[in-house]
């Protein structure tokens, strides 16, 4: 994947949420199961109706059963939370396929929609498994995480790892030491030969991330643009009815 790919997030936990955002011309969409209302209903209701654009789901944690489930529900591909070394970087990429590459158990939903299934050895080639480098033991592994076997995107949480770094998000995104840790992360997925991706939910956010390389990016964060928008035209026709001359 050597294009920029630009994708939107969904929180709000609904099949018409899904569906909207994946028709505002992003290029895939991911349902959040760890901070957004995702539940196990929510993902399988919203998976068919956002599959216009490849949809990911964001497990709340790196075990077989939940990330099975959510590519059992038909999603593309998972975005696993804190991931902390190479052998847990293999594990959730296990846990993405089928034997012999790897542990995922056979019970896809397709059938119970009516959908023919994906054979395991053509899942296993279409999976897309992403791991999440939130700390800085995780920062300290990226160059075995970003090698592990099975692992496409190494995808980079800003928020928990300016966190465990003890730094601001805009530090942590303005930071050009030698050594830094997005450089680092971008560098050990370029050598890897895997995908490096990353959290912006805004436009400020993305301009850096793509500057450092990145180029996997969620952008376009459901709640946030209804919040935005709705504020704005609200303001906007509140300051129009304050001018009369305008209206007449």
């Amino acid at each position: 994947m050597s294009s920029v790919q630009v994708g939107a997030w969904s929180m709000l936990g609904t099949a018409a949420a899904a569906s909207l955002m994946s028709r505002i011309g992003a290029d895939w969409v991911v349902l959040d199961s760890q901070h957004g209302l995702y539940d196990d209903a929510g993902v399988i209701a919203a998976v068919p109706a956002a599959a216009s654009v490849p949809v990911h789901v964001r497990v709340s944690a790196n075990t077989p059963a939940l990330i099975g489930r959510a590519l059992d529900a038909g999603a593309a591909g998972v975005i696993v939370p804190m991931v902390q070394d190479a052998a847990e970087a293999v594990a959730a990429a296990a846990a993405c396929r089928y034997a012999p590459e790897g542990i995922r158990s056979w019970g896809p939903l397709a059938a119970y929609r009516g959908e023919s299934t994906v054979p395991p050895a053509e899942a296993n080639a279409r999976v897309s498994c992403a791991v999440m480098v939130e700390t800085p033991t995780a920062v300290a592994d990226v160059e075995a995480i970003a090698a592990a076997p099975g692992v496409d995107i190494v995808f980079v949480g800003p928020f928990d790892l300016s966190i465990a770094l003890g730094v601001e998000v805009a530090d942590l995104l303005a930071d050009r030491t030698p050594g830094n840790p997005l450089d680092r992360i971008v560098a050990a997925c370029r050598a890897a030969g895997t995908v490096a991706g990353a959290f912006a939910g805004g436009r400020d956010a993305a301009d850096a991330l793509l500057s450092r390389g990145f180029t996997w990016i969620a952008v376009a964060v459901d709640t946030q643009l209804i919040t935005a928008a709705g504020t704005a035209l609200v303001a906007d026709t509140r300051g129009a009815a304050r001018r009369p001359e305008e209206n007449r």
